[in-house]
């Protein structure tokens, strides 16, 4: 979540040299500095969720998830995604990857614009991405959109199931949000209770 941005270029090299040791995270994009600020509750909820399910399903092959402090690197830019899962990580770079197969962000306010346009634009140009994942917290909507299908977003909402093709994992809507606190969920949970489910 982007909250100031400097003024002041600086290089690749700066960046990566300066981030391990910094209080704050950093994305760097077309050479500005961007820090991020704090997420929300909800807003950890869903990427703990979706981290946990992912982690579990992956435990015995090469393919592995990694949270919100591993970047992501597209030429002279980096990202922190709230999670990625990579196949093919390289350990001479530890604090970024150039290839992963699964990009998600959990949405905000004041990050929907950035995820839904410059970092769209970007993350579909790595070779190796296969799904990107967009999710609301504030309501229910999960978009995904798949290499296979064109990046033409497909939307999820409670009661559908969502499978990650990359990984073959299918989850519900509803495990995704689980304990998350929006007026979606709740109509839901309610519903649900007085069907007796």
């Amino acid at each position: 979540m982007l909250a100031v941005k400097n003024s002041d270029l600086i290089s690749v090299e700066e960046y990566l040299k300066g981030e391990p040791s910094s209080e704050v995270k950093h994305e760097l994009i077309d050479g500005h500095v961007y820090a991020m600020a704090g997420a929300s509750a909800n807003h950890q909820r869903i990427s703990v969720n979706i981290l946990s399910e992912f982690s579990n399903h992956l435990k015995n092959v090469p393919c592995e998830p990694f949270g919100s402090n591993m970047k992501v690197r597209i030429d002279s830019n980096f990202f922190y995604p709230d999670v990625i899962v990579d196949c093919h990580f390289d350990n001479s770079e530890p604090y970024f990857t150039q290839t992963p197969i699964i990009i998600v962000e959990v949405l905000s306010k004041s990050t929907r614009r950035m995820d839904e346009t410059i970092k769209l634009m970007s993350y579909i140009t790595i070779p190796s991405l296969q799904e990107y994942v967009l999710i609301q917290q504030d309501f229910v909507d999960i978009q995904v959109l798949r290499r296979s299908e064109g990046w033409l977003p497909k939307h999820y909402f409670l009661g559908d199931e969502i499978t990650f093709e990359a990984i073959d994992l299918t989850l519900s809507v509803e495990d995704i949000y689980l304990r998350v606190q929006n007026d979606d969920v709740a109509e839901f949970l309610n519903n649900k209770a007085e069907a007796g489910q």
